[in-house]
């Protein structure tokens, strides 16, 4: 049996009364959770999905999207997650990209979800009432089909920073392990806990470590289905919340959106993951919500966790922490040798998590995978004497000013400790002479002022000269992505620093 499937099944065996999910007013017992998702596998048998054929998923964190993924899993399909808020063009791409037979998708955006699978040649179906009335009636099917560990179970497409976007495909066993490791030594979770579900379970990071590891553990699960600052520290309190997952920019939100009168005490442990977490941003939200954060690292491509600070042992701030079970790194340089001791390099992952490759594009495979199995990470980062990482920044983020490297990740976290800084994005921009130049693109935070001359001095005064950004500007809200993460590429140049880059030459 497809291991995912086996952990739903056990839960609704040993806890089918027992609280599953929950969403506003909506829930589900684990055996109300499996007997929908084995309602599903039928539907989709009905529909003429069969073992191996890939299905889309274009919902938000509602309670039907954790019973469409399972029943998918159930009917022994391949699930392709999707964020409900692309556009035609882009549905289009994915589902053709994965030949996915059936999409499921969020009446909210069923123009788009419809044009785009129409062109794809896909069977739309949208996640309305009439959708609810044939799972309903729909007879269960009887057990999950039989899938082996090497089987794909997913296909999630990377953000597509540079290119089209790539499916990594992620296999049974790689899912299932790094869930039952996130719930076990990340989380410690128990069927008594309740984990918040605000990450997207569209991205790998929701789907492994919330949804997934949350039915390994038999915990509930909270769902939010567009994370809101003042509606999650509201739920964490009427839920009585014991986990919480999220990137660097929710942690931020929350600090700025908590009141005196939160009840947040329920709180037992946080992750994050998705970017590097500031140091500053680490001290004010243990400071107000007297939680620990542990912050861990992963990629779509690993499943997603690689490595983290796990409360077992000493945990680092900073650090991305140490290895997962099982699972290898190392830095290497540009001829591919491993370097030494907190000298930069190019991380490289291998083991279990590992992606069987990218669906239907063998050359970037070959390219993102070596012979003896280790994954380029395309990540600069050190390891210490311990065996802890850090992240030093991306490769293609880097910043060559002179001849210089820069890495942003380092000012940011400078700026970062500046009291008015909320949010910060460190990038290159073109320069006549220097090749490249730093700018800095800041978010204030809603009581606190600064000007660009200010930043640059404090900054100017904690790194070496060629670091300090020359280029400051402000905005209401930095650009992020559908899990909160800043998105670099989606930052507009000002008129004014354009021109003077142009004066310059």
């Amino acid at each position: 049996m497809n291991q995912l499937s086996a952990n739903l099944v056990t839960a609704a065996t040993v806890r089918g009364e027992a609280l599953a999910l929950k969403c506003g007013a909506v829930t589900f017992t684990y055996a109300e959770f499996n007997d929908a998702a084995a309602r599903v596998a039928t539907l989709l048998g009905e529909l003429g999905v069969g073992p191996g054929d890939r299905v889309g998923l274009m919902l938000p964190n509602v309670c039907e999207y954790p019973i469409l993924f399972y029943g998918i899993q159930h009917a022994g399909a391949v699930a392709v997650p999707m964020n409900p808020l692309l556009k035609a063009r882009e549905v289009e791409y994915y589902l053709a990209n994965t030949s996915a037979r059936v999409l499921f998708a969020v009446e909210t955006f069923a123009n788009e979800a419809q044009a785009g699978a129409q062109a794809a040649g896909t069977h739309c179906i949208i996640a309305d009432d009439d959708l609810t009335e044939r799972i309903a009636t729909a007879t269960p099917q009887p057990a999950p089909v039989d899938r082996t560990d090497d089987d794909i179970a997913v296909i999630l497409h990377t953000s597509g920073t540079t290119g089209k976007p790539k499916g990594a495909a992620l296999t049974v066993a790689g899912l299932a392990r790094n869930a039952e490791i996130a719930a076990r030594t990340l989380l410690s979770a128990t069927p008594d806990d309740i984990v918040m579900g605000c990450l997207p379970l569209f991205h790998v990071f929701g789907l492994t470590c919330g949804l997934n590891a949350a039915v390994r553990a038999q915990s509930a699960l909270s769902l939010i289905p567009r994370f809101d600052p003042r509606l999650v520290l509201d739920t964490i309190a009427a839920d009585q919340a014991t986990a919480f997952l999220g990137v660097p920019t929710m942690y931020s939100a929350l600090i700025a959106a908590r009141r005196a009168d939160d009840d947040t005490s329920s709180l037992r442990v946080c992750c994050s993951g998705g970017s590097a977490l500031p140091a500053q941003v680490i001290v004010e939200f243990e400071e107000a919500f007297d939680a620990v954060i542990l912050e861990g690292y992963g990629l779509s491509e690993t499943s997603p966790l690689a490595s983290f600070n796990r409360p077992d042992i000493e945990r680092r701030a900073g650090t991305i922490g140490v290895p997962i079970e099982g699972v290898e790194m190392r830095v290497v340089g540009v001829t591919g040798e491993p370097v030494g001791i907190d000298t930069p390099g190019e991380i490289q992952i291998r083991g279990h998590n590992i992606m069987q490759g990218y669906w239907n594009a063998p050359e970037a495979t070959v390219a993102a995978i070596d012979a003896d199995g280790w994954f380029s990470s395309g990540d600069i980062g050190t390891r210490d004497v311990d065996g802890y990482y850090r992240i030093v920044d991306r490769t293609k983020d880097m910043i060559i000013r002179g001849g210089m490297n820069i890495y942003p990740r380092e000012v940011e976290e400078v700026l970062y400790e500046h009291p008015a800084v909320a949010g910060a994005a460190v990038i290159g921009v073109a320069h006549p002479t220097l090749g490249e130049d730093v700018a800095a693109v800041i978010q204030v935070k809603e009581a606190g002022s600064a000007s660009a001359d200010e930043l640059r001095s404090f900054v100017k005064e904690r790194v070496a000269a060629y670091k300090y950004p020359r280029h400051i500007w402000f905005v209401d809200a930095l650009p992020t992505g559908a899990t909160g993460k800043i998105q670099k590429r989606d930052i507009v140049i000002p008129d004014d620093v354009l021109d003077a880059l142009v004066a310059i030459s």
